[in-house]
């Protein structure tokens, strides 16, 4: 073999050989689990790109850097480290790091496995007790993630966490259609409007989001799967302080939008489509505006939803319905034709602020249980306002519209409900 060969073959060799894994810290163990809790929405679930299953660890004398990457999202998790060191990379199968920590700490009362000393040498994990090495994986073949979207808003953390678990029960679930599973974020002005749909429902949420920087000189939105953003709501719940908020929208670069939480900044890829603009979708104009006491109306929303599963019938709606002297009942609609007539409603209090009994009188609202309680359940106020608009035949058949004032427009939440047309 000619020597050119021989030292090709040698420089081929030398490219192909896995990096030593070099982190070094010392930290306690429920600082680290913490660290790798955050780290896991971004490890990839299946093993066949195996080095996006791993955690990324890089240490120096600032601290630990636990980076992971899905290639939909992205996360980075700072956490100090006890013992300063200088700059190293290890690649760890996550999996198998965390039911390590847990094993290690096996037999010990939560406070004591909490406090434990933990130290990572490259890929050896060692306590007091035990080390153990943990499969280290090729850093050479680890995708890094796209940088972090500049943050354009900062805002109160549990204001828009508040707002966001509002309108997630109108997200879809059906991922024939995308578009429709995502919660869409516009930054406008100084408002971040949230807003999700699944074609049978639209929710939408204003929260005051002055910009860290200059103005925008126009919105900008993007649509972030619905599903992620559910589990940083839970994950998330009473973290306090401030949520910075950075979206990339350009063709030239990956859309995306970041979330910085604390030591945790999350960045997702967004869903390359738009949801139906809700201003040409709400209503403008309404034949009545009734206000209802929400926590009667929860109770007999309850009862109705309750009694239609009873009968076994998933299809059947509840119905709504204002006497001729304009109480309001709501009652299941199941069973024969014949037996309607003999199925009593729930009072609901109520007082008609708009239109007077004529526009109600003897009209028929008949919606999906369950929407009905996901809608009911996102207000906190004491009374929720429906706006009703024109009747056919004594049913209401066009959206109705939810919100916690009298006003239509200008509600920081509003909550739209398709009507089913009875036959």
């Amino acid at each position: 073999m000619s020597q050119v060969t021989q030292d090709t073959k040698t420089e081929t060799q030398t490219e192909k050989q896995p990096v030593k894994p070099t982190a070094h810290f010392a930290a306690p163990h429920a600082e680290i689990i913490e660290a790798l809790n955050l780290a896991e929405f971004g490890v990839f679930e299946s093993r066949t790109v195996p080095n996006q299953a791993g955690v990324f660890i890089q240490t120096g004398r600032n601290g630990v850097i636990f980076s992971s990457f899905n290639f939909d999202t992205a996360v980075q998790v700072i956490m100090p480290a006890e013992t300063p060191v200088a700059q190293g990379d290890s690649l760890l199968d996550f999996t198998e790091l965390k039911k390590a920590l847990a094993a290690m700490v096996a037999g010990e009362t939560k406070t004591v496995a909490g406090r434990t000393p933990v130290a990572l040498a490259g890929d050896l994990l060692t306590t007091e007790h035990l080390s153990v090495p943990i499969t280290a994986l090729d850093i050479y073949e680890y995708v890094h993630a796209p940088e972090p979207a500049p943050m354009l808003v900062e805002l109160d953390a549990q204001d828009f966490l508040a707002q966001l678990n509002r309108v997630l029960p109108a997200a879809g679930r059906d991922d024939t259609l995308p578009a429709l599973t995502g919660i869409q974020l516009t930054l406008s002005g100084e408002t971040l409007t949230l807003a999700a749909t699944d074609r049978y429902r639209f929710a939408v949420a204003d929260v005051p989001a002055p910009t860290t920087d200059k103005p925008l000189e126009k919105p900008i939105t993007t649509l972030i799967p619905a599903g992620i953003l559910g589990a940083l709501a839970k994950r998330f719940k009473t973290h306090a302080g401030t949520v910075g908020i950075g979206m990339v929208t350009t063709d030239t670069d990956v859309p995306r939008a970041t979330f910085s939480l604390g030591t945790a900044t999350i960045t997702v890829r967004s869903i390359h489509a738009s949801l139906p603009p809700h201003e040409k979708l709400f209503p403008k104009t309404r034949n009545a505006s009734v206000r209802i006491d929400r926590a009667t109306a929860v109770r007999a929303a309850k009862k109705c939803h309750a009694l239609v599963k009873a009968k076994g019938d998933k299809h059947s709606p509840v119905c709504l319905t204002w006497a001729d002297d304009g109480t309001l009942t709501l009652a299941p609609r199941v069973g024969e034709t014949s037996d309607h007539t003999r199925i009593k409603g729930m009072t609901i209090p109520s007082t008609i602020n708009h239109g007077g009994v004529d526009a109600v009188r003897n009209t028929h609202l008949s919606l999906n249980p369950a929407f009905l309680l996901d809608a009911l359940a996102t207000f906190t106020d004491d009374t929720i306002t429906l706006h009703v608009q024109e009747t056919t035949d004594g049913q209401a058949t066009k959206p109705v519209l939810l919100t916690t004032g009298p006003s239509m427009r200008g509600e920081a939440y509003r909550h739209l409900l398709m009507p089913i047309r009875l036959s």
